[in-house]
């Protein structure tokens, strides 16, 4: 059994009535056959099932331990450039990458934050400026359209008044939540516009945007701007050279965990596979 079908008794469903005979054989995996697996997958690989169940959204806790585990990783194998250039901030900076590469890695199609230019209320202040008519002599009398000499305008004063007004958030175009989905909706691939025509069938292509994962990447700036905050003698060069590799390194240490906790929970969970052999 893998990994991911252990998901499924951490968020038990209603009670389904149906027809069809439930199996009662000796050999089929309960409820409790799994958590004994998940027991037995976390004594030898407790890094990969941490960071399996905090990308899930099962446990905080899970989370939190996937990223102090990813820091220690992060500590012991960082590159001696990446070392000389934290100097004094290096445990800091350890944190700050280890927390970047797990939500790279525990990032998918559904992820979504809350807006930070409107605190996920949809809504900002924006200041406008207008311009608007007073009429200090009183408004101009009906003979005035009329007349030649004078205009309706000679009774109006036009003042620029500077005002404070509700708007919608720009960022996340008023829905409070920004998604990473990518405009693929998530599938991966668009509809190749040109090839269509051509074959006279829809024809679909990978999307070149997300190059197919169906979200956007957690962009390394973001973790470099992070950075800056203790070290604001990081150049762009230094990172890129440096620092952004080990970054991707630390977000596919994270992937090898998780296999490993993926093959560990199905050796655990593979008796049942053994006695229906013999």
């Amino acid at each position: 059994m893998k990994l991911e079908a252990a998901l499924k008794h951490f968020s038990p469903q209603g009670m389904h009535i149906s027809d069809s005979v439930k199996g009662t054989s000796p050999d089929r995996i309960t409820g409790t056959d799994i958590m004994a697996a998940i027991g037995t997958t976390s004594a030898r690989a407790r890094f990969g099932l941490a960071a399996f169940f905090g990308k899930a959204g099962i446990s905080k806790t899970d989370e939190q331990l996937a990223v102090q585990a990813l820091t220690r990783h992060a500590m012991d194998s960082a590159p001696k450039n990446v070392r000389k250039a934290a100097g004094g901030e290096f445990g800091w900076c350890m944190q700050v990458l280890a927390q970047f590469a797990f939500a790279e890695y525990s990032r998918s199609a559904a992820t979504s934050v809350t807006c930070h230019s409107c605190s996920g209320t949809g809504r900002i202040t924006r200041t406008q400026t207008t311009r608007k008519v007073s009429y200090p002599w009183g408004k101009a009398p009906y003979w005035a359209s009329r007349s030649r000499a004078v205009r309706p305008s000679d009774w109006e004063q036009w003042t620029e008044v500077t005002e404070v007004v509700p708007a919608v958030c720009d960022a996340c175009e008023g829905k409070g939540a920004i998604s990473a989905r990518c405009r693929c909706g998530g599938k991966g691939e668009v509809l190749d516009r040109k090839a269509t025509k051509e074959r006279g069938a829809p024809v679909f292509k990978t999307c070149e945007r997300c190059s197919g994962n169906g979200f956007s990447s957690v962009p390394s700036t973001a973790a470099h701007k992070a950075v800056l905050k203790r070290l604001p003698d990081l150049h762009v060069r230094t990172w890129t050279r440096n620092w952004k590799p080990f970054l991707e390194v630390l977000v596919g240490i994270c992937h090898q965990e998780e296999a490993k906790a993926d093959r560990e929970f199905q050796a655990a969970t593979s008796f049942c596979e053994d006695n229906n052999k013999i």
